[in-house]
């Protein structure tokens, strides 16, 4: 099976190495994913992917980051981050965040990407895996505010497809923009659609 394996450009951030990229290759053959369309060659994006249903997105998500050589930052919960689990969670990229801490997480996530050459943030857009009536705003406020584009993936569990879909610049109009994106996702798509 062919995983159409994306090659990535110059521009993007890369981690990883022979050994890493050769474990995630082979666990996507084994589970049967593969990969559909490309990575823009921009030295920052955000990539949001949806639908986020259950705790195996997470497991893909790594696979596919390390079968792409991508070097991807994400955000999660500081609970996340002790010993002795946050020390994988930082070597992944991970990014401890407090949730109930009065400081914005938006402007500290803007102020992150500013402060580095190049950076990919990987985020959900639902924020959480219980269902929700829509998605959560910062993941769209952090683009706005580094001035990144957006990277919509889907993770397509029935074909076990990871789709990367076209690139998406924002407009300022939150609801058209959230409209747009969303139509690149169904429920259909998520590992528990009834969470979606």
């Amino acid at each position: 099976m062919a995983l159409n394996i994306p090659v990535l450009g110059s521009q993007v951030p890369q981690r990883g190495n022979t050994f890493t990229r050769a474990l995630a290759i082979t666990s996507m053959r084994l589970t049967g994913w593969k990969f559909e369309g490309t990575v823009p060659d921009l030295p920052k994006f955000v990539l949001i992917v949806a639908p986020h249903t259950s705790n195996w997105d997470f497991c893909v998500g790594v696979m596919a980051m390390f079968a792409l050589n991508l070097r991807g930052t994400f955000l999660g919960k500081d609970t996340l981050f002790r010993w002795p689990l946050g020390v994988v969670m930082r070597w992944l990229g991970g990014v401890p965040v407090d949730r109930h801490s009065p400081n914005n997480v938006v402007e500290q996530t803007v102020a992150y990407f500013q402060r580095r050459p190049r950076m990919v943030l990987a985020l959900s857009p639902e924020g959480t895996r219980k269902k929700l009536n829509g998605w959560r705003t910062g993941f769209y406020f952090v683009a706005r505010g580094a001035g990144v584009p957006i990277l919509p993936v889907a993770f397509d569990y029935p074909h076990r497809t990871i789709r990367m879909l076209p690139l998406f610049n924002t407009t300022g109009d939150q609801t058209a923009d959230f409209t747009s994106l969303a139509a690149n996702f169904t429920a259909k798509m998520a590992h528990r659609p009834d969470q979606y």
